[in-house]
């Protein structure tokens, strides 16, 4: 899971991290000076740093400018008592990751570890683009469709400018893999890339998570807080699923994105901030802002550079490459000879409707293999991983109530998620338009007509579901 050089001059301490993080799951060296640690740093190659201020010899602060210059994508995670707050706090600026007060409580040092790990692995791992399959072990971002020679170009073309970017597509279509790919291609790739989930945060965090806080400017602030934002100053912050941001936030985005500054929570020095930024959303903004739940003048900062990673419908002839990536992939994390892959279970494979995308692909090979004894995958491991007979070509194949009635109980047996129904209905409904802009050669009026839709409803599902592509005549 990673290892973890603890540079403290306190014995104990060091007993301690070496048995909690042993225990969870991870491989944990010491180091009783900065000197000792930034030995250990050349020869071990540490995943990840925690490092006490007050050291002998050595302090912190000159130990974390030595780490920082030797390895700059390497997350320093800083442990420091009240007294010298302010110099964890100037460390933070410089590129630490975070840093922690002692005494701390250990859930909240390992869930800030397990960050720091997350951020680092981002930072660290390049995502390859178009990969011969056989690479199976790096991540990459894989395809030859014309769909995603697109993504491909727009990557390459957005990454060497400082341009704000946003990243549209459903789930599980790679939108933090694009974003990855766009920051290490870009002219800060040897500075923090920080990730911010907006709904994986609560609300009620996400602001001083963001943005920080200063001392007493709530109940429990008993020291000043830099948030994520200014941690990453001079490099770039990724906030996946923007579109599920409150609209408390979102005015305070387009000031950073606008004026290039920040205020923490409770303060009121205007912080100027280098930061680029890279949004990623599946949500329909443009219903979103008819709504109200999400501002226009911030959607037109975000788009400077829109990529859109599209659905595996749109490009099935991925999807043998796809599966031959990821039999590499999971073969070699576990320890196997890849098995390889029948060309009737990828034909079977392409076929299918995988309203998860590429995520809910691989998590179908990735059981299938698991359950494989040493054969070519075929059909029927295919079939079992999926728990069900499925019917092939999804919907699309099904001619009666029996057919739309296997499709519903496999998606209910298979989608472990709270939009079931929604999801469902989208699919139906997405169906149902593009077989009438069929119908009516892409005309939309004939098509509102003969669905009883307003145009603008129309246009708005059109929009939603993404079928644009399909159609090629004019709206009139």
């Amino acid at each position: 899971m990673g290892t973890i050089l603890v540079i403290d001059d306190d014995d104990q301490l060091r007993q301690s991290f070496q048995k909690l993080l042993t225990q969870e799951g991870y491989r944990c060296i010491g180091a009783a000076s900065g000197e000792a640690g930034l030995e250990l740093l050349e020869v071990e190659s540490p995943d990840l740093v925690i490092l006490d201020m007050r050291l002998p010899g050595m302090n912190g602060l000159e130990t974390f400018k030595q780490i920082h210059l030797l390895e700059p994508k390497l997350p320093v995670i800083i442990m420091t008592a009240y007294g010298t707050t302010e110099t964890a706090i100037e460390a933070t600026k410089m590129g630490a990751f975070d840093y922690v007060l002692k005494p701390f409580d250990i859930p909240d040092i390992l869930k800030i570890i397990a960050q720091g790990l997350d951020a680092g692995k981002f930072m660290r791992s390049p995502v390859e683009m178009d990969m011969v399959p056989d690479g199976g072990f790096k991540e990459a971002i894989i395809g030859r469709s014309q769909p995603m020679q697109e993504v491909y170009k727009a990557i390459g073309r957005v990454s060497s400018t400082e341009a704000t970017v946003l990243i549209r597509g459903e789930s599980g279509t790679g939108k933090e893999l694009g974003a990855r790919a766009v920051y290490q291609h870009s002219l800060r790739k040897d500075k923090p890339f920080l990730v911010i989930n907006c709904v994986a945060i609560p609300e009620t965090l996400l602001e001083s998570e963001l943005f920080g806080y200063e001392k007493g400017a709530f109940t429990g602030a008993v020291h000043r807080r830099i948030g994520k934002i200014e941690q990453a100053n001079g490099g770039t912050i990724f906030l996946d699923e923007i579109g599920d941001m409150p609209l408390s936030l979102q005015g305070k985005i387009l000031r950073l994105l606008e004026e290039r500054c920040v205020e923490r929570l409770g303060g009121r020095e205007t912080i100027p901030v280098n930061v680029r930024i890279i949004a990623a959303t599946n949500r329909n903004l443009e219903e979103a802002i008819s709504e109200g739940r999400f501002r226009e003048d911030l959607y037109y900062r975000l788009k400077v550079v829109t990529i859109w990673l599209p659905p595996l419908r749109e490009r099935p002839s991925d999807i043998p490459l796809l599966t031959d990536y990821f039999m590499a992939r999971f073969s070699r994390q576990a320890s196997v000879d890849n098995p390889g892959v029948t060309e009737e279970t990828k034909a079977l494979l392409s076929q299918q409707f995988w309203h998860g995308n590429v995520r809910e692909l691989a998590n179908t090979i990735h059981k299938a293999l698991i359950f494989n004894r040493g054969t070519p995958l075929s059909p029927e491991d295919i079939l079992r991983a999926i728990g069900q007979d499925v019917h092939p070509g999804g919907v699309e194949d099904m001619d009666d109530e029996k057919g739309i009635v296997q499709w519903v109980r496999k998606e209910m047996m298979n989608r472990h998620r709270e939009d079931l129904f929604d999801a469902i209905m989208d699919r139906a409904a997405s169906i149902v338009i593009s077989e009438t802009l069929k119908v009516t050669e892409g005309n939309r009026s004939q098509a509102a007509k003969l669905l009883g839709l307003s145009r603008p409803t129309l246009h708005s599902k059109i929009e939603k579901y993404h079928l644009k592509m399909k159609t090629s005549v004019s709206s009139d």
